[in-house]
This record gives C-alpha cells, structure tokens and sequence, in this order.
C-alpha cells in the first residue's frame, strides 16, 4: 500500500513533466515514421507497409522523375517569399507599433484576416484576381500569393518584438549622438532580430507547404507538395520520405544553433 501511494505521490508531482513528453512524442510520432520509412524497400508502387531495410532512396534522391524539380521549384518560392513577406513584414510591425495614422486600427485588424480566412477561400479569390488582370498563372502567381499570406504571420511575430523594446535603449543611443540610422542598426534591429528570425521561419515553412493556395495559382507548375499529393494517386516513392526526413533534420540542426547561440550570448552577458 505504501508503494502504490508513493508512486501515486510521484506521479502527481511530475504530472507536467509526463504530460508535456507525451504530447511531444504525439506530435513527432509522424516524423518518426517517415523516417523509419525513408528506409524501406516496397515490393509494389505504395510505401505503406515495412518490408526490408535498404538505403537505395538515400543514395539516389532525385531517382523519381521530376521530384527534385519540384523541391527546387518549392525551395526557390519559399526563399522568395520569405525575404519578400520579411521585409513587407518588419516594416507594417514598426509602423503599426511606432507611429499614429489614420485607419491604424483598422489596419491592424486586417492584417489578421488571412490568418482567419479559410485557405480555400482566399485560394479562389486569388485565382479570380489573377484571372481578371490576365496573368499567366505559373511561379510569380504562386510567389505573389504565398508573400500576401506569410506577411500576417510575420507582422505578428516582429510586432510581439517590437511591443517588448525598451525605447530608452534608443534614447540613450541617441543622447550618446548616434544618428537614426545608427541608432537602428546597432540598437534596434539586433533587439528585435530574434522576431524577425522567428517571422521568416514561420514564413518559410508555411511557403513550402503549402498546398491549396498553391494549387489554385500554379497553372502548369508542380511544387513539392503537389508533387507529393500526385503521387499519392500511384503510388508513393520511398524518395518523397527521403526529402521529408532531410527537412526535418535541417530545421532541427535550425532549432539547435540558435539555443546554441542563445546560451553563448547569455554566458558573454554573464
């Protein structure tokens, strides 16, 4: 009896701790299995069940037809659509939090309308406009598209930033006789930095998977994620987990370097 209370005691003291590694086993749970299958040798077209271990997928990447020209295609917008949506981004957050103008608020309210608009309604009307303006729909249609919704979530994330800034950090800079443009660079942006890092990731991986916007502006454009949704319909090549486990690889290397980066600064400031 005494054990089962003890143990009942211990598991109410690490009931946080418990709860928050089962979500997270939750959440990787899918990763896992793609990279498990990453490693598989199918007998038929349909990477779904385990049938033996091989890594003839990791050797030859781009052994699908036309898989590679899509992942390029994808990288390519997402990377544009990044700097784009960053940019336009950092920009609407400084003015929004900084400055008083007309429609502020109202302009501050729409900045969150694609985020709460259903993706498949801002897909049509994106398709609809670029109908009526005659462009050819094709890799700028999808850019254009992808920068107008990555932009919400990049204001809100450098806003959250710009909101917690101390502004006598720039009075000081200034009473020590830096000018404005100095003032920004070495005092304002590497405070706000870290959202405007957390934007452009945020934005990134939106861009690169997205699918429904993406497929009402493509035309005759194949990005990854369409690529991978056609071959669903035959079949799924082991190559397609390949390039899924090599992403998710490189935004945990991402997420290492800059806890690794954090804690070096916190040392020096130490």
């Amino acid at each position: 009896m005494a054990a089962v209370t003890s143990l009942l005691n211990w598991f109410r003291r690490h009931l946080v701790v418990i709860a928050g590694l089962l979500t997270l086993a939750y959440l990787l749970l899918p990763n896992v299995i793609v990279t498990v299958f990453s490693f598989n040798k199918p007998k038929g077209r349909f990477n779904y069940a385990w049938q033996h271990f091989s890594a003839d997928a990791w050797k030859d990447p781009c052994g699908v037809s036309d898989l590679c020209g899509s992942l390029s295609i994808s990288l390519r917008i997402a990377f544009w659509a990044t700097l784009g949506a960053t940019a336009l981004g950092t920009l609407i957050a400084f003015a929004l939090v900084r400055y008083r103008f007309r429609a502020r608020g109202a302009v501050n309210s729409l900045i969150f309308l694609p985020m709460a608009m259903p993706e498949v309604v801002m897909a049509a009307s994106l398709l609809t406009l670029f109908l009526n303006m005659g462009a050819q729909l094709g890799f700028w249609t999808i850019l254009i598209a992808h920068i107008m919704f990555c932009l919400s979530f990049v204001v809100t994330a450098v806003k959250a930033r710009v909101m917690s800034m101390d502004p006598r950090l720039e009075q000081a800079a200034q009473d020590l006789y830096a000018g404005p443009l100095q003032t920004f660079l070495r005092v304002t942006l590497p405070i706000a930095a870290p959202g405007i890092a957390a934007g452009a990731l945020l934005a990134f991986a939106l861009s690169f998977d997205d699918f429904i916007i993406t497929n009402f502006t493509a035309g005759s454009t194949v990005t990854f994620p369409m690529f991978v949704w056609g071959s669903a319909q035959r079949g799924t090549p082991v190559q397609i987990n390949v390039i899924g486990t090599a992403m998710f690889l490189v935004a945990v290397l991402f997420v290492l370097a800059a806890m690794a980066v954090g804690k070096r600064r916190g040392k020096h400031k130490a």
